[in-house]
């Protein structure tokens, strides 16, 4: 197959450079937003009189017709192409003749992969966003029938206070929320169109910029021609929003694989989201969420690729950026396959409520509720805190809750005879189901706040769309 820049039959590329510079395997996946940005580059061509209408015509029909052929399959793209641009090029020349080598006016190969990428980036940052908002969604479903499940809520993985199951999903929910933002983001700028900046200078042709991009259906054009073929920026966004959304569902998984193990027995994983032992017959593995937790890294790796790919490269185009490609569309695959094996592990959840409530019983999590409550009696909290950690001490030393307490053990420290504190007014003010409803802040585990939690995340996925 030709080369586009080759002029004559003078000595050609060495086959080993040609094989290291074709890009044809992975760029191939460009084919339809090139195909798309192609016909739109004909149909201004022709309206701006650089083509006769009719050839304009004739290319945007034929590019139609191979796009159909290409999803029928009786069409392959060639793999002995340079690229996929030179592929759809050389295939019009051989349908159409002259007419095909029409198609490259007032374009070049720079603003013409700069304009399929971004077009193909904009799309998948609206498809991942949109498994961002599935994988909320399923939470949502666990987190509205476990309200009021009773579980510790850690930090440092020490148990800490009591928490509700729902509260500790619509964690995992804010994070999510947040990358469907940064996603939106990414996707607004990346909605700009560089075709017909050209090489890097533009065209002396009466090229229209604006008209391809609104045929394209771009929000605008990059204001500068030079940048509009060098900016990568679109791909390193998307990259990075990847990166902070493997890390919120990382510590998901951690979170699952912790619960599903037999020391917490939290909860238990369906055989839909589970595997097998190959020589213990009695275990099941959380292999999804482990995975997830382990393709975190290639994340991380490809977006450090891009953007030490990017930072050396001189204004304008650069042949280094070939390699943007390969990264996204790995990052691309990880991150959709994390997110929809995710909404799975979610929905694969069996949570074990009476060992979740049973743990509350151990680890004096209502400590901080006994500050609170001689608060409240006029108690300074520094002096609270010190009246509560003598508390459980005492009840540590007899090998006791904080909701076996009598009125003796209220003698540890003065505050509570100051504070008048009974004890079996106490232990009543410690159940671990008062101390969750208590906290009523907005955002809190209470089950009132996480019903509202769950009623704006359900309106807010509505109307995203």
């Amino acid at each position: 197959m030709s080369r586009l820049w080759q002029t004559g039959e003078g000595e050609g590329l060495d086959p080993a450079v040609e094989k290291f510079l074709s890009s044809i395997e992975v760029d191939a996946r460009l084919v339809f937003e090139d195909i798309e940005c192609s016909q739109a580059h004909a149909i201004m061509l022709g309206e701006q009189g650089i083509i006769p209408a009719q050839d304009a015509s004739a290319l945007v029909d034929e590019l139609a017709k191979i796009r159909k052929e290409l999803e029928t399959g009786s069409l392959q793209v060639d793999p002995s192409a340079e690229d996929v641009h030179s592929f759809l090029e050389d295939e019009l020349t051989r349908r159409l003749g002259d007419i095909g080598k029409t198609i490259h006016a007032g374009r070049s190969r720079n603003d013409q992969v700069a304009a399929a990428f971004k077009l193909h980036v904009r799309g998948a940052c609206r498809r991942t966003r949109g498994l961002v908002q599935k994988a909320i969604a399923a939470c949502l479903d666990v987190a509205e029938e476990n309200i009021e499940t009773l579980m510790p809520g850690y930090t440092h993985l020490q148990r800490a206070q009591p928490v509700t199951l729902a509260h500790h999903l619509l964690a995992w929910c804010a994070g999510l929320e947040r990358d469907a933002g940064r996603l939106a983001d990414a996707a607004a700028r990346a909605d700009e169109s560089p075709l017909g900046a050209g090489a890097l200078a533009g065209s002396g042709l009466s090229v229209d910029r604006e008209r391809t991009a609104g045929l394209i259906g771009f929000a605008r054009v990059s204001t500068n021609t030079m940048d509009a073929v060098a900016d990568r920026d679109a791909a390193i966004e998307y990259a990075a929003a990847s990166a902070t959304l493997m890390v919120h569902l990382s510590r998901a998984c951690e979170d699952i694989v912790l619960w599903a193990s037999s020391e917490y027995g939290f909860a238990k994983l369906s055989p839909r989201a589970s595997t097998g032992s190959s020589i213990m017959p009695q275990k099941r593995n959380p292999d999804p969420a482990e995975l997830i937790r382990g393709k975190a890294g290639r994340i991380f790796g490809n977006l450090q690729a891009l953007l030490v790919m990017e930072k050396g490269t001189p204004y304008a185009y650069n042949r280094d950026l070939q390699e943007d490609k390969a990264l996204f569309f790995e990052i691309e695959e990880t991150v959709n396959g994390a997110l929809g094996t995710f909404c799975v592990l979610v929905k694969s959840l069996e949570p074990d409520v009476a060992r979740m409530r049973a743990a509350l019983d151990e680890g004096y999590l209502e400590a901080t509720d006994v500050a609170e409550f001689l608060v409240k009696r006029g108690v300074p909290f520094r002096t609270a805190y010190q009246a509560s950690k003598l508390l459980v001490a005492r009840c540590i030393e007899e090998k006791k809750s904080l909701r076996d307490i009598t009125q003796a053990d209220c003698t540890v420290h003065e505050a509570f005879g100051r504070a008048g504190v009974g004890a079996a007014e106490l232990v009543q003010y410690l159940e671990p189901q008062a101390c969750v409803a208590r906290r009523m802040q907005t955002g809190g585990p209470a089950p009132l706040r996480v019903r509202e939690q769950i009623e704006r995340l359900r309106t807010w996925l509505a109307s995203a769309g």
